[in-house]
């Protein structure tokens, strides 16, 4: 891999000394899903977002590339579409990206790019736009802490809830994980949360077996942020009678029942008005912004008549106190410095 980065900046250093960056014409945006959109809603929604700024802008030329599972091969991926010159931004979504697209940037020095739900501050190509999950995972844990100690059929006595994740990254271990256990803790302090590493984001048999033995050692609700590996949880959860808490989208029909919570990111809204920001030159590259529930951009889907008919009345009733709280502003929770 690095023999292959090396050669796609000598080829970098040819297309700078001998063209200009951008051709003229209509703009042109790459969308890199760092991963695939199968299975992976919150990479659907960014690619959506992209294509719904085509109905202001007919011009618009969005092109949609799958990175695939290999994380090692994001980077020469990143590079190769920013050595054609042919984009105005490449826009991606995960909070690895910034850093995977660095020695690109380098490369390319008047490549401009947009990461959405990730933070990198004053690099002047990058512009990021970080969701508060610290809320989003206060409200997953919540809920799942509301349903552990409820009459619900799979719920035990034990103070215990899990939590599956496929890797490490600072806004997981400093926003989600602590909000995570924030949200379970207001609910009753003695909760405690069985956290789990999958290595991937794809080993859906591994997230399984993590996922039986957290049921086995009392755990009966579990946070799964796995992307593709997050099936396995479904299914083990499903197979023992336990439930689950879905991150960033809304899928309980994928396991009515089962999946009893969707904390969400409107990641689609946000892709599209970040594409009319920056085709419109109002993006303030260098810049990492912050959205938060009160705006709208985290919420919980409470509407949904699966979520109303599996979840009891009290259950949904604690819930609903809690988010009237959040979306007015009143409950407010800090982001810690990344």
């Amino acid at each position: 891999m690095k023999r292959s980065i090396v050669c796609l900046a000598a080829l970098a250093l040819c297309v700078a000394l001998t063209a200009p960056l951008f051709a003229a014409g209509p703009k042109k945006i790459a969308v890199f899903v760092p991963g695939v959109m199968a299975g992976s809603p919150l990479y659907a929604d960014m690619a959506t977002g992209a294509q719904k700024a085509k109905a202001d802008y007919p011009d618009l030329i969005v092109k949609v590339v799958e990175g695939g599972f290999n994380q090692a091969e994001w980077g020469e991926k990143i590079m190769s579409l920013a050595a054609t010159g042919e984009y105005d931004f490449i826009m991606s979504s995960n909070p690895s990206m910034p850093f995977a697209s660095l020695e690109a940037a380098k490369a390319f020095p008047k490549q401009k790019f947009i990461v959405v739900d990730a933070y990198l501050s004053g690099n002047p190509q990058f512009y990021t736009l970080l969701y508060n999950q610290v809320e989003q995972a206060y409200m997953a844990g919540y809920l799942a802490a509301l349903v552990s100690k409820s009459s619900m059929k799979g719920a035990n006595k034990d103070l215990k809830i899990g939590m599956i994740v496929a890797q490490e990254y600072p806004a997981l271990v400093k926003m989600m994980k602590p909000g995570y256990e924030q949200g379970a803790k207001a609910v009753d302090p003695g909760f405690t949360v069985d956290y789990r590493i999958i290595g991937n984001w794809y080993d859906a048999n591994k997230a399984a077996d993590l996922a039986n033995s957290m049921m086995d050692g009392g755990v009966d609700v579990i946070l799964g942020i796995a992307g593709g590996a997050g099936q396995g949880i479904i299914k083990a959860a499903q197979a023992r009678g336990k439930y689950m808490v879905y991150f960033d989208s809304n899928e309980y029909k994928i396991a009515p029942g089962t999946i009893v919570g969707c904390a969400l990111l409107a990641q689609e809204r946000a892709v599209y008005e970040t594409v009319k920001k920056a085709l419109d030159g109002k993006i303030p590259f260098g810049k990492a912004d912050t959205v938060y529930a009160k705006d709208g951009y985290i919420d919980f889907a409470d509407k949904d008549p699966l979520y109303t008919k599996n979840v009891p009345a009290d259950v949904r009733s604690k819930m609903d106190a809690m988010m009237k709280k959040m979306r007015s502003g009143a409950l407010k929770l800090e982001i810690p410095q990344l």
